[in-house]
């Protein structure tokens, strides 16, 4: 009997359910799974709050197919709105591996690519829809979507929706479908804008929390390096791929210059030009899903993106993940390093900061709770000098930190303004040698480059 209450037969799935989850290779529920399916199949609206990784998307497609059951009529019954396409496309992936022994009809509605295709599968017949909402709202404004018959409805990474600006969208979509159904609502992070949205969404909702909200897997190991730019961080990053201590990663970094310039900095000459891809908004639709399945299937070894892939992204076996750049919208960097340490496996993320995001990493330390642990630059890196625009970049930014935090502050970045040198002014030829000879000191001192000295710390 005791056995039974760790198995999923205690949730009386039907038997095309769980044959499916034995070919998934599920043996054991996951503690969100244990508390959302029996409450989804009683028909509860639920909020459930779980970091990445946890199993949550199973435990809200096994009771929804469950509930649905079978092929029915042709208009959907089940709506899962996610942020993001490359979400979309897992999710539905996940509904045809758990529904495969049932003749239940899914379709996944994103943009990136003509709707035609789709448009044709939901005129066909259709039980469980996923879609980003800008796609549904399109094709339903079309009239391509009926939903006078949708009972269930789902908003997974509710809080990236958030950040992404869908609110306008959903209110819409909350406005056309049946008022009369079950809503269920996950979210890694519970900020206020997404409290908002469950008292706006749900109606009476069994709130399950599987872990401190933002908190990060215990599977995961983090690490940070303190580094003066960026050309020192491309020389850590080749280091580790070179010595060996990566075998797997996903590279994050702030903007899509960035991601390329990561890119060409490895590819051939630090892993081979076929095992390092990336990915982000300028790549067309067909490159993007190329590039994860070559990175799913163990042909990629590094995988540079943009946050596009930081959240629903369920690839197995990534060793590392590296944040390039430390994310600005603070939540991400849980979703960022979710990307390993999946499914109780071993991960480790590694962090670089310059002087202008130290700022940031406070504000994160304290949404996780815990202090990232700092590690000296190995002596093998070599340690560049900063470039003056690059320096100067970091030490406005730093300033608008202070600022923000401040606003007394008035500041302690100052650009030089060059005056024009007087004419007809006559120097001495004391006065002459006395400047030449600051001017060598002055010359002689720059070659240090500050507090960083190429290969040393001072």
């Amino acid at each position: 009997m005791e056995e039974q209450e760790n198995t999923f037969e205690q949730f009386e799935l039907n038997r095309q359910l769980l044959n499916a989850v034995a070919d998934a290779g599920y043996t054991t529920p996951t503690p969100i799974q244990e508390k959302t399916i029996p409450l989804t199949l009683k028909g509860h609206d639920v909020l459930g709050i779980a970091q990445t990784g946890t199993g949550k998307t199973a435990a809200y497609l096994l009771p929804i197919l469950m509930k649905v059951k079978y092929a029915q009529g042709k208009l959907p019954r089940c709506l899962i709105f996610a942020p993001t396409r490359e979400l979309v496309m897992q999710i539905d992936k996940a509904v045809g591996e758990l529904a495969k022994y049932t003749d239940l009809r899914h379709v996944a509605l994103y943009g990136g690519l003509g709707p035609k295709t789709q448009i044709e599968a939901v005129q066909a017949g259709v039980d469980i829809i996923v879609a980003t909402p800008g796609r549904f709202m399109d094709l339903y404004l079309r009239g391509e979507i009926g939903v006078k018959e949708i009972k269930i409805m789902v908003l997974d990474e509710a809080d990236k929706m958030m950040d992404m600006g869908f609110m306008p969208q959903i209110r819409s979509i909350l406005e056309v479908i049946p008022r009369k159904r079950q809503n269920l609502l996950f979210s890694a992070t519970f900020p206020e804008k997404v409290e908002k949205l469950s008292y706006e969404f749900l109606e009476f909702p069994t709130r399950i929390e599987v872990s401190p909200q933002a908190t990060t897997a215990e599977t995961i190991k983090q690490r940070m390096f303190a580094v003066p730019n960026i050309q020192t961080k491309l020389n850590i990053l080749e280091f580790l791929f070179k010595s060996g201590e990566i075998q797997k990663a996903i590279i994050f970094t702030r903007s899509k210059e960035m991601a390329d310039m990561v890119y060409e900095s490895l590819k051939g000459r630090v892993i081979p030009k076929g095992e390092v891809r990336v990915i982000h908004a300028n790549k067309g639709q067909n490159t993007r899903i190329n590039s994860m399945e070559a990175f799913r299937e163990g042909n990629v070894k590094a995988l540079i993106s943009t946050d596009v892939a930081a959240r629903g992204i369920d690839i197995q076996n990534v060793s590392h993940v590296v944040n390039f750049d430390v994310p600005l919208i603070y939540e991400d960097y849980v979703h960022r390093i979710g990307r390993t340490g999946r499914a109780n496996n071993v991960g480790e993320a590694i962090t670089f900061l310059t002087i202008a995001e130290e700022y940031h990493i406070k504000k994160i330390e304290k949404i996780i709770r815990m202090e990232i642990p700092r590690e000296l630059i190995p002596l093998d890196v070599e340690i560049a000098p900063t470039p003056f625009a690059e320096n100067q970049a970091m030490l406005k930014e730093v300033d608008e930190q202070r600022k923000k935090e401040d606003p007394n502050f008035k500041g302690a970045f100052h650009e030089k303004k060059h005056k024009p040198r007087p004419q007809n002014t006559k120097k001495t030829n004391a006065s002459s040698k006395s400047s030449a000879s600051g001017a060598k000191k002055t010359s002689l001192g720059s070659k240090k480059g500050g507090t960083f000295v190429k290969g040393k710390r001072r």
